[in-house]
């Protein structure tokens, strides 16, 4: 037998760029290779999300980088296989001078490493700096064609983008029913007022079976006095049927905010309308509405997991001083409960369901307690970050036997 491997000196000294990171996207642990080919140090690095520490470029309009190597890095968190990227443009902030990018052009691979209990664990994020060749053969110099050497190069980086297409028409070729399903949630998901919200992050995951479809649901509504409310629904049941009448409840549920004056009675018009909805009895919501200039929420909740108001200070307060139980499951009608409670500045505010919190080896309370754990950690973090930190807190990353749908709000 040899002797032992010290893979953390085999790591370090690796010749190609590489970069660990946890299911919350925080770089976990950089080799010294990343470190040169990005101008960075490792404690520049370790510790941080990784899109702090590679933002956009603020200059460049069209940039993408950001976005699909947050995609590929999803999707091996759902589907737990490797990913690799088309050359993508991705630049890179200057180290020592704020605000200043430099073009780079980086090959990525990202590789999933599943735990004992199945889950991915860690992201492997290879990424090859091809800068220089990205740009020395974007068009042939002018009057001189290219030798064979260079012509294999070239071609060598059309069919690398080929493939990379390729690969993406054999994804949806792979679930058609899920595209189809998927293409719906989107469309039926999204919220114009959302947009407006710079402070609000969402994440919407499908559970984890054939059709990746079920009926849990997230809406902003802008209303008058600078007020705005937000929502998390979750109907009972999977498939399109599901997703079908997830899309009305939402639309009455938007209407109603607009219409009528409180959470309570907005939940209240649309238990009416649940009863004659088919399959939509049992749903659970909850809305809240913020007042910035009172510095309030008001809340209701029918049979829903309660809100958490999380304190800059890691405290938290549970909002579940308004709950009635879930539409249409009291045969006569009686008004909801509705209950406020003021905000601090800084103060985020987190809605959720149930896939989120709920396990079938657990008590629905001990989820709630490991949420409440999670946010103490991390009252800090921005809401884009703390949703990716609570997912993999509470490993669900790459998906549930549930969906869930999570919303994150700096107040």
């Amino acid at each position: 037998m040899g002797p032992a491997i010290d893979y953390e000196a085999l790591f370090a000294a690796t010749p190609s760029p590489y970069m660990v990171l946890g299911p919350d996207m925080v770089i976990v642990a950089v080799n010294e290779a990343a470190c040169r080919v990005t101008g960075r140090t490792r404690e520049d690095l370790l510790g941080r999300y990784l899109f702090d520490a590679f933002p956009e470029n603020p200059a460049d309009p069209e940039a993408e980088g950001v976005r699909n190597l947050h995609g590929s890095l999803q999707w091996v968190l759902r589907w737990k296989q490797p990913d690799t990227m088309a050359p993508q443009k991705y630049d890179i902030p200057v180290a020592g001078q704020p605000g200043v990018f430099e073009e780079r052009w980086w090959s990525a691979i990202n590789t999933p490493v599943l735990g004992p209990d199945g889950q991915v664990r860690w992201i492997i994020h290879r990424g090859e700096d091809v800068t220089a060749f990205i740009l020395s053969h974007r068009r042939p110099t002018e009057g001189r064609a290219h030798g064979d050497r260079e012509a294999m190069e070239v071609e060598l980086y059309a069919r690398a983008r080929e493939l990379q297409r390729l690969n993406e028409e054999l994804r949806q070729a792979h679930a058609r029913e899920r595209q189809v399903a998927v293409t719906l949630q989107e469309a039926t998901l999204r919220s114009p007022h959302l947009a407006r919200h710079q402070d609000i992050a969402v994440r919407y995951l499908p559970a984890t079976g054939s059709l990746n479809v079920c009926g849990d649901w997230y809406e902003v509504v802008d209303l008058p006095e600078n007020r705005f409310a937000v929502a998390v629904g979750d109907v009972v049941g999977h498939g399109l049927e599901a997703a079908a009448v997830m899309g009305m409840l939402r639309s009455a549920l938007s209407a109603c905010t607009r219409a009528v004056d409180g959470p309570a009675r907005a939940l209240d018009v649309l238990c009416l309308y649940a009863r004659d909805v088919e399959d939509a009895l049992a749903t659970t919501a909850v809305q809240a509405v913020v007042d910035p200039h009172a510095r309030h929420i008001t809340y209701s909740s029918a049979g829903h997991p309660p809100p958490v108001l999380l304190h800059p200070d890691g405290t938290c307060d549970v909002l579940d001083q308004a709950t009635d139980p879930p539409l249409g499951a009291r045969p006569e009608h009686l008004p909801r409960p509705q209950a406020s409670l003021s905000y601090t500045p800084g103060d985020t505010l987190v809605l959720y369901t149930d896939g989120l919190i709920e396990r079938r080896d657990e008590d629905i309370d001990t989820g709630l307690h490991h949420l409440i754990n999670a946010l103490a950690r991390r009252p800090r973090y921005s809401p884009e970050r703390l949703a990716d930190a609570l997912l993999a807190h509470l490993g669900v990353s790459s998906g549930a036997r549930d969906d869930i749908a999570l919303v994150v709000l700096r107040l």
